[in-house]
């Protein structure tokens, strides 16, 4: 990996879900909507409050997250896109 967040940001790898759905219908990749759970791909050091001390980050690598439909921001990196957002835009780790 050669990004790694800064402060309390995470980079997330959005996880495709199934394309065909009850009944066989295929739904278009246009007409998708995206995806809101994720893995952890990179975790920064952790957000510094303003009398200098490191709040510790609650996700970790590996983790599985939901986050919000228009969380983040798309970024692509060797050909594989991502999301960058603050571990406070992520709602839950699953599973």
């Amino acid at each position: 990996m050669k990004a790694k967040p800064l402060a309390d940001r995470v980079l997330i790898k959005p996880l495709e879900t199934a394309e065909m759905k009850k009944g066989g219908i295929i739904i278009p990749d246009t007409a998708k909507e995206k995806p809101q759970e994720g893995e952890v791909m990179e975790v920064g050091p952790g957000r510094v409050t303003d009398d200098g001390k490191k709040i510790a980050m609650e996700v970790k690598k590996g983790d599985k997250v939901l986050y919000g439909k228009y969380s983040g921001t798309e970024v692509t990196i060797d050909d594989v896109e991502y999301l960058i957002m603050r571990e406070s835009d992520i709602l839950a780790i699953v599973g």
